[in-house]
């Protein structure tokens, strides 16, 4: 119980410092483009969510991966290169600053590894009987 809750502190310790990030990257220079970012790496992982339950069965092997699984994967990917991107795409168009894309790509960075590794620390084992 007690390292839970520390793993909880810990986890929430960085999204509060990805979420800073991506909004110092807004607020500093007076442009608010770079928030997208937070969206699109809070969504990411919907798709690998929503399809990662269709197609199974109860006799199938844990390790098979179903065409459903494979394009909520193909889908989470795309969201997240794309939430690497965008800040790259605003940056070359000289639309936001360099150090603006920067803090915002590490602040997402920070935040979707949060989201994953809360999903792989507190993911639920099925029983057995």
């Amino acid at each position: 119980m007690v390292e839970k809750l520390k793993t909880v502190i810990f986890l929430s310790f960085f999204l509060a410092v990805g979420f800073l990030l991506i909004i110092l990257s807004c607020a500093l220079w007076s442009n608010w483009l770079p928030l997208l970012v937070a969206l699109i790496f809070v969504l990411a992982p919907l798709p690998n969510t929503l399809f990662a339950h269709c197609g199974s069965d109860d006799f199938g092997n844990e390790y098979e991966s179903t065409p459903a699984v494979d394009l909520g994967r193909f889908i989470t990917s795309i969201v997240v290169v794309s939430g690497f991107a965008l800040p790259l795409i605003l940056q070359h168009a000289e639309v936001i600053k360099p150090a603006a894309s920067y803090m915002s790509i590490v602040g997402g960075a920070l935040v979707y590894g949060t989201i994953i590794a809360y999903t792989a620390v507190f993911k639920q084992e099925s029983d057995e009987f």
